[in-house]
């Protein structure tokens, strides 16, 4: 009998495959759901899972060649076992540092059984980091305008003082700051005493004609800070309005490291309306874990920009790449230097 398994999004298609791949009488043997390979899984996606089995048309097959040992199935039934015992050392390894399951399942395929039995931690962070690779934005420089969006005490403000103030320390680079938020209390002097401090230019802009007077003005880089209020307040609607009107625009929603799956759903759904193309993530020194919010960022296929952890002005910021957000997971330290470039 020859046993093949099937992975399709539902039965009929399931049974068609196995069909196609073992002939018209392939016998089911059984069906069940289980979780999709890769990041499918990882981010909850279910596929069915069907096994069946056939006789091997080997009637008129010319006789085969002596086998170089009777045992051969049975050592290669050892050795199968042996690398998939390994491989799940492996899953456990990662899901004991913090991985969900499915993410592990996927790291651990990308490795060699060479890997899975001696690789270090470093081996392990490597495989991890091309698996995230498709969530960091790889973004190499700034859009004329850079604008932070999002709910309050997300870390908007504190966000763009850091990348203003690494780009003045290490690079030299002048980025123009103008904050919109005057809803929150001190919002506006605390982003006015960061300008002050690294020698920025600063405006404030209350009404949508001044965010235009401010933008046109600006002969840098400009990096946006806006208010805490919902997408659909008027205020907030005709800001994005002026925005919506200017080219080389990049929009960044600022989420807390420790934001449940749920509520970062209902956040992203709010705030599409805005065209957010990049996802901020801060306060990793805050959370427990951020893997229930990194599934939940894959989901809205939105890329991520920046990883912040801590207060500390310039140094709690680096831009997400793929290393440092398997360290993010890891939580451990940035793996490359916490500069945006």
């Amino acid at each position: 009998m020859h046993v093949k398994r099937v992975y399709r999004s539902t039965v009929r298609e399931a049974l068609l495959a196995a069909r196609e791949q073992l002939g018209p009488n392939a016998l089911v043997l059984s069906t069940e759901l289980v979780p999709a390979p890769g990041w499918r899984g990882w981010v909850g996606q279910r596929v069915v899972r069907l096994t069946a089995a056939a006789e091997r048309p080997n009637a008129d097959d010319p006789p085969a060649a002596p086998s170089v040992s009777a045992d051969w199935p049975a050592v290669t039934e050892r050795r199968q076992r042996r690398t998939s015992d390994t491989r799940a050392g492996v899953v456990a390894r990662l899901v004991s540092a913090g991985l969900d399951s499915g993410l592990a399942e996927a790291v651990a395929s990308r490795l060699r059984e060479t890997d899975c039995r001696g690789g270090s931690e470093q081996t392990l962070r490597r495989a991890l980091a091309a698996e995230l690779a498709a969530l960091s934005s790889n973004d190499a420089g700034y859009e004329r305008y850079e604008v932070f969006v999002g709910p309050p005490g997300m870390g908007k403000t504190t966000t763009i003082a850091k990348i203003a103030a690494q780009e003045r320390v290490g690079r030299g680079q002048t980025l123009n700051l103008v904050a919109t938020d005057t809803l929150r209390a001190g919002a506006i002097e605390q982003l006015r005493a960061y300008a002050e401090v690294i020698r920025l230019p600063f405006r404030v802009a209350r009404t949508a004609a001044e965010l235009d007077e401010a933008l046109g003005a600006a002969r840098n880089p400009v990096l946006v800070d806006t208010a805490g209020r919902s997408p659909s307040d008027k205020s907030v609607t005709d800001m994005f309005q002026v925005l919506d009107q200017k080219r080389s625009l990049r929009t960044h929603l600022v989420l807390a490291a420790d934001t449940s799956a749920a509520v970062a759903r209902r956040i992203i759904d709010r705030y599409a309306v805005i065209k957010p193309s990049r996802i901020v993530i801060t306060k990793l020194d805050e959370a427990e874990s951020v893997m229930p919010l990194l599934g939940a960022v894959r989901e809205s296929g939105l890329p991520i920009s920046y990883l912040a952890a801590g207060q500390v002005v310039p140094d709690d910021l680096a831009r997400a790449t793929p290393a440092n957000l398997a360290a993010a997971l890891l939580d451990e330290p940035a793996l490359e230097e916490r500069t945006c470039h």
